[in-house]
């Protein structure tokens, strides 16, 4: 899906909302996405987690208990796979590879650049501190306070080995949001969506839900005052993430809702999360952004 979307734009960055490290072979991961790159010109970023629901270990044969060892090493193989031409690897999951070269390479030796995604693990973000890659805590469902504390973790991290500052890291969050004109209508047309919807209940409605987590349901302005306030829960940071199918709306009403994000929502939030940003915070990296650094690095 993603290099059918590449082959019809050519300024958007394309993301998984999150490729499970765990479940997914690293092999098929690091060919998939180079070949990604390569068919996109480097507008590709990859986002790993390691599962959503319970069973979906079980589903390919793996212990859910060895989630974050899984996690670990297959991320660090993959880290090898896109790095090293040739690989000689052996681990505790997988079988061992013997003279192994993944094709195609990454696109100019770039390999995407890539998010570690967790709600509740600690062990996630430091492994995405130790790497000085993205940290992405998806918050949809849980408090602020949980949400400052992770975030916090990661950036002490990422300072203590040596990638920069705290405000350096680079930090993405999620979102979710159901808009109309007016507030009051998209509280009556949303409700019943939220009712059945697998992570609420009767006894929680919308506006408590909204004050706890991200989740907003009232007009396009509504959406960006409480999104520009996620910057007082965990500083700037670089990615927000909006989850729009959620709560089995129809097609129509999400295309509907993709509609007024693009057009009253995006712009607004990209011209007020660059106000006041102070000069030392970085964008999230691109492809030349990554390979002007490679560049300067065989240079010197």
């Amino acid at each position: 899906m993603l290099g059918y979307v590449a082959a019809r734009t050519e300024k958007l960055i394309l993301s998984t909302a999150t490729t499970l490290i765990t479940t997914d072979d690293p092999v098929k991961i690091a060919e998939d996405f180079a070949m990604l790159q390569h068919l996109a010109d480097g507008r590709v970023d990859l986002m790993l987690g390691r599962r959503n629901t319970g069973p979906v270990h079980p589903w390919f044969g793996q212990d859910i208990r060895q989630g974050i060892p899984l996690a670990r090493e297959n991320y660090a193989l993959l880290r090898r796979l896109w790095r090293e031409d040739v690989v000689d690897w052996e681990g505790t999951f997988r079988t061992p590879l013997q003279g192994f070269t993944a094709t195609p390479r990454p696109l100019d030796g770039v390999p995407p650049f890539v998010w570690h995604g967790s709600i509740r693990s600690p062990e996630i973000a430091e492994q995405a501190a130790f790497y000085g890659d993205g940290f992405f805590h998806n918050n949809i469902f849980w408090p602020a306070e949980h949400t400052r504390r992770m975030v916090q973790l990661y950036r002490r991290r990422y300072a203590h080995h040596g990638h920069g500052t705290p405000e350096q890291a680079i930090v993405g969050l999620g979102g979710q949001v159901f808009m109309r004109k007016n507030s009051q209508d998209a509280v009556r047309e949303f409700r019943p969506y939220f009712d059945n919807a697998p992570r609420s209940t009767a006894t929680d409605p919308p506006w408590s839900f909204t004050q706890q987590t991200p989740l907003t349901v009232g007009s396009p302005q509504q959406v960006i005052e409480q999104t520009l306030a996620f910057r007082e829960t965990v500083g700037d940071y670089q990615r927000q993430l909006f989850l729009m199918d959620h709560a089995g709306l129809p097609l129509k009403t999400v295309l509907e809702q993709l509609d007024i994000l693009g057009e009253e929502v995006v712009p607004v939030l990209r011209e007020e999360f660059a106000k006041g940003r102070p000069a030392e915070v970085p964008d999230a990296p691109t492809h030349a952004s990554l390979l002007k650094v490679q560049e300067e690095v065989n240079a010197a």
